[in-house]
C-alpha cells in the first residue's frame, strides 16, 4: 500500500520536499540546490532523500513558478491576437492608472502582444447577448495562415461580450484547429476569465496564451519522468487560488497556476492559524530570491477575484501576495553614494560569495554570515559548508568605499533589507486599513525566521511564530488544502432589481457545475462542498468587494437584499475606513467555489528534545556590536522557555532572536517569541 503524501515546491535557490507518512504520522523535510537549467533534476534530488520507491507515494501535489517566471522575465510564447474589430487596441489602450495620476516617473507597462500581433475579425454581439454582426469565418483562416507562416503557436481570441455570448470564440477556436491542428495553444477569453470589464479579460486570456505552452511543457516532462518511476497517483499542481487541481486540468487552465509557487506558505498558514487558535496572522516567506507577504484575517487567507502582475490585469481567483525583491541572495551594491540591497539576486548558480561557487557580490546570506547569525558547518543541516572568508571578501567591496568596517556594513545590509521587507508588509496592511499590531507574525521560508523579529521590532508586532520545517513550509502547506473550482457569472441589477428567485437558479446551477468538476477530479460526493458569494459595490462605484453568501443549499435567506447590504457596508467599512448604510447598491457578479476534502490522516504527536543543558555561547554581532548569544539546535529544544539573545538553527532555516524576547516551543513543536517588553 502507498503511504507517502509528498509535496515540492521549487524556490529560486533552494527545491523543498515534504513527506508525510500515513503509517506514522511523521512529517520529514529534504531540500536540494535549484537546477535551473533542468528544474525536475533539483526535484527528484530533494525527493529522493526521503522517498527511497515513488511507488509508495499515495499522493503529491507541486507549485510550479513556471508560468510565473516566463511572464516576469518575458520569455513565454509569441501570440496571435485575434479581436474584434473596432475594438482591437484595448490591449495597448489599456487603462488609465489613476492612483499614479501625478507619478512623472511613470510609464504604461508593456503589452504581451505588439500592435502587428492583434488581428481584428469582424463579428459582434450585443452587451445582452444579441448578434449584432456574423463572424468573419474567413478572416479567421486568414489569421490561422499568418500564424502557421510565421511559426506562431500562442493564440488569444478576444472578442467583445463573449462572456454573454461566446459562440464566436467557440467558432473561432473550431476554425483555428481545423486549420492548425491540436498542437496550438489558443486560449479564449470566455474560458480565461468569464466576467465583465473586456481589457482585463482580454489580458487574461493573453496572459495564458503567452505562459501556457511553458507551464504545458514543464507539467508533460515532470509527469512523464514521475511515470517513468512508476507513480501510481496523478501529480497535482497548486492554483493562485489556494486550492489544487490535477495536473491534466492544469494544462487546460493554465493560468491558474501562475502563482502556484508562493501560495502554499499562505495556505499553510491558514492551516497554522487553526491549530494555534491565532486567526489573524501576517505570514511572510523569504527565501533565496523574493520576499512574499500574505495575510490570514479571521483564520482565512486572503482571496481576491482579480490581480495585477507586472502592470497586467488579471481576472481569477488568487491569494493576496505581495512580493519583492529582497531575499538571501538578495546582491547589496552601491548607487549614487548609497547602499542598496536587491532586487538582484545571486539565485542558485553562482549564488552568494559564502556558497564557494563562483560568486563574488556580497549578499544578505553573506552578511549574515559575517555576523555570526549562521552556523557555517552546518547550513542546510550539514549539506553545505559555508566560506566565512569569501562572505567578508565580497561585504569588503561595498564596506571599503564607505569607510565601513566589515561587520558594521554586514549589519547595514540587514537593516536596509530589513526595512524594504517591513515596508512591504505596510503595503499589504497599513495601506489597507489594517493595524499589522494586532496580528501575530508567522516567519518562513529558508530566510525569514532569520529577519522576522527583526521585522516584528519595525512594525511593533509582539509575537513572532516560527512553524516547524520554517525551509519547507509552503511545501508543507500544499498538503493542507483542498481540490478547489471556481466558477463566475455576470449579474448586473440594482438592489432594487434584482429577482431573488432567478439569483438562486443561477447559483445552483453555478454550485453544479462546480461540484462535477470536484467528482471529475477524484474526489467523492460526499468529500465536497459548495460555496457561494456576489460582487456588490454601491451605485456608480467602479470596483466592488466580494460579499460570501450564508449557507450554500439555500443561497439566499428571506432577507437577502437587507442582509447582503448590512454585510457590504461592514466589508466596506473594514477595507475603506467609511460605509454609507443604507445607500442603494449594485449586484455586478455571482461565485461559487467546488471545494473537495483529500482526507488527510492526523500527524503525530510532537517529541520535544531532552531537558535543556548548558547551551554554547558565541558572539554574534547585534545593535552594533559583538554580544553573547547561545546556540541551540531546534530538535534539542524541550519545552522550558528560554531567553534571548539566541540562535536556533535547524535543516532548512535560522532562527535570529536579539535580546529582549522569550523564546518558548509549544506542544505542536512550533516556535512562539514574545516581545519582554510592550513594542
Amino acid at each position: 500500500m502507498s503511504r507517502y503524501r509528498v509535496s515540492m515546491d521549487i524556490g529560486g535557490t533552494f527545491t523543498d520536499v515534504i513527506s508525510y507518512d500515513e503509517d506514522t504520522g511523521e512529517y520529514r523535510a529534504g531540500k536540494s540546490s535549484t537546477t535551473p537549467t533542468d528544474l525536475t533534476s533539483g526535484v527528484f534530488a530533494a525527493l529522493d532523500s526521503l522517498v527511497d520507491d515513488t511507488r509508495d507515494i499515495s499522493f503529491l501535489v507541486h507549485g510550479t513558478t513556471q508560468g510565473l517566471n516566463a511572464l516576469l522575465t518575458r520569455r513565454g510564447e509569441r501570440v496571435l491576437v485575434l479581436a474584434t474589430e473596432g475594438a482591437s487596441h484595448q490591449l495597448h489602450i489599456a487603462r488609465g492608472p489613476r492612483w499614479r495620476l501625478y507619478d512623472l516617473h511613470y510609464r504604461k507597462p508593456e503589452p504581451l502582444a505588439p500592435l502587428q500581433d492583434i488581428l481584428a475579425v469582424a463579428g459582434r454581439f450585443s452587451s445582452e447577448g444579441a448578434e449584432l454582426t456574423p463572424l468573419d469565418e474567413d478572416a479567421v483562416r486568414a489569421a490561422a495562415a499568418r500564424g502557421r507562416a510565421e511559426g506562431i503557436t500562442a493564440y488569444a481570441v478576444c472578442f467583445l461580450f463573449s462572456f454573454r455570448a461566446p459562440e464566436h470564440e467557440l467558432r473561432a477556436e473550431q476554425i483555428l484547429r481545423e486549420e492548425l491542428g491540436d498542437d496550438v495553444t489558443i486560449s479564449l477569453s470566455h474560458r480565461a476569465a468569464k466576467e465583465w470589464r473586456e481589457y482585463e479579460r482580454s489580458s487574461s486570456a493573453v496572459v495564458e496564451a503567452y505562459t501556457g505552452p511553458v507551464v504545458r511543457r514543464y507539467l508533460t516532462k515532470l509527469e512523464r519522468s514521475l511515470t517513468e518511476r512508476r507513480l501510481p497517483v496523478p501529480l497535482h499542481v497548486m492554483q493562485s487560488s489556494g486550492g489544487i487541481l490535477t495536473a491534466e486540468s492544469a494544462r487546460r487552465r493554465p493560468l491558474q497556476t501562475l502563482l502556484s509557487g508562493p501560495v502554499g506558505g499562505a495556505m499553510g498558514g491558514a492551516a497554522l492559524a487553526a491549530s494555534l487558535g491565532r486567526p489573524n496572522l501576517i505570514c511572510v516567506d523569504m527565501g533565496g530570491t523574493s520576499f512574499d507577504v500574505s495575510l490570514i484575517v479571521d483564520g482565512e487567507p486572503d482571496v481576491s477575484p482579480e490581480t495585477t502582475l507586472e502592470g497586467l490585469p488579471m481576472l481569477m481567483p488568487v491569494v493576496n501576495i505581495h512580493t519583492v525583491g529582497a531575499g538571501g541572495g538578495s546582491v547589496a551594491h552601491l548607487e549614487s553614494g548609497g547602499l542598496r540591497v536587491g532586487p538582484r539576486s545571486a539565485g542558485a548558480n553562482p549564488g552568494p560569495a559564502c556558497y564557494g561557487r563562483g560568486g563574488t557580490e556580497p549578499t544578505v546570506t553573506d552578511a549574515n554570515l559575517v555576523l555570526g547569525r549562521v552556523d557555517p558547518s552546518w547550513f542546510a543541516g550539514g549539506q553545505m559548508h559555508l566560506d566565512v572568508e569569501a562572505a567578508r571578501t565580497a561585504v569588503a567591496t561595498v564596506a571599503e568605499p564607505l569607510g565601513l568596517g566589515v561587520e558594521a556594513m554586514a549589519e547595514g545590509i540587514c537593516d536596509v533589507a530589513n526595512a524594504k521587507m517591513a515596508q512591504a508588509i505596510r503595503t499589504i496592511t497599513v495601506a489597507r486599513g489594517i493595524e499589522p499590531r494586532a496580528f501575530s507574525l508567522v516567519a518562513f521560508g529558508g530566510a525569514g525566521p532569520m529577519h522576522a523579529v527583526f521585522l516584528a521590532q519595525e512594525l511593533g508586532i509582539r509575537e513572532v511564530v516560527v512553524p516547524r520545517f520554517p525551509g519547507a513550509f509552503s511545501a508543507w502547506g500544499m498538503l493542507q488544502t483542498s481540490i478547489r473550482h471556481d466558477e463566475s457569472d455576470p449579474y448586473y441589477f440594482r438592489d432594487e432589481d434584482v429577482d431573488t428567485a432567478d439569483m438562486t437558479a443561477r447559483l445552483r446551477r453555478m454550485g453544479a457545475s462546480a461540484a462535477e468538476f470536484i467528482r471529475s477530479e477524484g474526489v467523492s460526493e460526499e468529500r465536497g462542498r459548495t460555496t457561494f458569494s456576489v460582487d456588490v459595490r454601491y451605485v456608480a462605484q467602479e470596483y466592488t468587494l466580494t460579499v460570501p453568501l450564508l449557507g450554500a443549499d439555500e443561497p439566499l435567506e428571506p432577507d437577502f437584499l437587507t442582509s447582503l447590504s448590512a454585510r457590504f457596508g461592514e466589508q466596506h467599512k473594514a477595507r475603506f475606513g467609511h460605509a454609507n448604510d443604507g445607500a442603494p447598491i449594485e449586484v455586478v457578479a455571482l461565485r461559487a467555489t467546488g471545494l473537495g476534502d483529500l482526507m488527510r490522516a492526523a500527524p503525530g504527536a510532537f517529541s520535544p528534545g531532552p531537558t535543556a543543558t548548558e547551551a554554547p555561547v558565541a558572539d554574534v554581532w547585534f545593535a552594533g556590536a559583538p554580544t553573547p548569544t547561545t546556540l541551540h539546535r531546534r530538535s534539542d529544544l524541550g519545552l522550558e522557555p528560554f531567553t534571548s539573545p539566541t540562535v536556533v538553527v535547524e535543516e532548512t532555516a535560522t532562527t535570529v532572536v536579539p535580546p529582549g524576547y522569550t523564546v518558548t516551543v509549544d506542544e505542536r513543536g512550533t516556535l512562539v517569541i514574545t516581545a519582554e517588553e510592550p513594542a
